[in-house]
């Protein structure tokens, strides 16, 4: 998989958002030198696939709160979600899910998938009355059996696109 390098961005930070090591990164780019890194940059981020392999997108609109699932171009669900409130707002990009695990409950519900953001990711709730809402700390909330479902269906590598 790869990541192009955003303005603001270091090494470490992009180590962090795709929880790999700096040294695994620094590996996985031998044409880096001395650790500089450049605007537009091409960078392989190891042990993840590609999003291109994965038939599986997800586009999330803030404005309208839903979180849409393609396999292949076609819409295969849309989902209600919450999504962050005005000064925690959910960050606009394209991100991938970078790992996926059950969560035992509490505000991030039963399931939780992590983003190529650092503390941002999709997840259930103990508050099902806030789906529909802007009520987060910047990230997507469901259901509880939405997101489990979501997460029985995509790999870990599925892109998410994030839009107003």
């Amino acid at each position: 998989m790869f990541h192009i390098v955003k303005a603001g961005e270091t090494l470490t930070s992009i180590s962090q958002d795709y929880r790999v090591s700096l040294a695994e990164l620094i590996e996985a780019n031998p044409e880096i030198q001395q650790n500089r890194i450049y605007i537009g940059q091409k960078i392989t981020i190891p042990r993840l696939p590609s999003p291109a392999t994965i038939p599986y997108k997800i586009s999330v609109s803030l404005s309208a709160r839903t979180l849409t699932l393609t396999y292949r171009g076609r819409i295969v669900k849309v989902y209600p979600i919450g999504v962050g409130k005005m000064l925690t707002r959910t960050p606009v990009g394209t991100f991938v899910i970078i790992n996926k695990a059950p969560n035992p409950g509490g505000p991030y519900g039963t399931m939780w998938m992590s983003l190529s953001k650092k503390s941002y990711g999709i997840h259930g709730t103990n508050n099902p009355a806030s789906i529909g809402k802007y009520v987060s700390k910047g990230c997507i909330r469901m259901y509880n059996h939405d997101v489990e479902q979501l997460a029985k269906t995509v790999p870990i590598g599925t892109e998410v696109n994030i839009h107003y």
